[in-house]
């Protein structure tokens, strides 16, 4: 039988793949609040799903995107509600220094632009720090797809900001 962890555990936990989570349930939402409580709601139920052992990150990205696709298709009950929150509060993908602010608002749109498969694969191998393998896990995808999706968001990436950091 496993043992509980700890107190200690779960920080240090969190504060390794705490900030990957919260930018990867970022895109998926409309408001930072929303990514928070999305998160959370991932931990819980992938905690309780592994318990007593702490849960594997990619179960926990695998359960944000889950939980982020069933807030989506329930969202369409409330849409007006939905437009007019988007509409004063934009979605935020970095925390930033005011120096950084304008470096990261082009980063945020060039990522944007991506389609959303190659997006999501490009935040959880960044952000998330998974393998192909882990984001295959987490998306259901093969792991040469997530690769090839990978490969190609970088491609756009470049191309999108090429005039900016070259």
């Amino acid at each position: 039988m496993e043992k509980q962890p700890t107190d200690a555990d779960w920080r240090s936990w969190l504060d390794r793949h705490g900030p990957g989570f919260g930018l990867f349930a970022r895109q998926k939402v409309h408001s930072a609040m929303d990514a928070q409580d999305l998160v959370q709601e991932a931990i819980l139920e992938a905690a309780e799903r592994v318990a007593p052992a702490l849960p594997p990150p990619p179960l926990v990205f695998a359960t944000i995107h889950r939980r982020a696709i069933d807030r989506a298709r329930s969202a369409s009950r409330r849409a007006a509600r939905e437009i007019s929150a988007a509409t004063d509060q934009p979605v935020v993908w970095f925390d930033v220094t005011p120096e950084e602010r304008e470096r990261a608002q082009f980063i945020q749109s060039a990522l944007a632009k991506l389609p959303e498969s190659y997006r999501e694969v490009v935040a959880l191998k960044v952000w998330g720090d998974l393998t192909f393998a882990e984001i295959s896990e987490a998306l259901g995808i093969p792991p040469n797809t997530a690769a090839s999706r990978y490969r190609y968001g970088l491609q756009e990436l470049r191309k999108l900001t090429k005039e900016v950091f070259t």
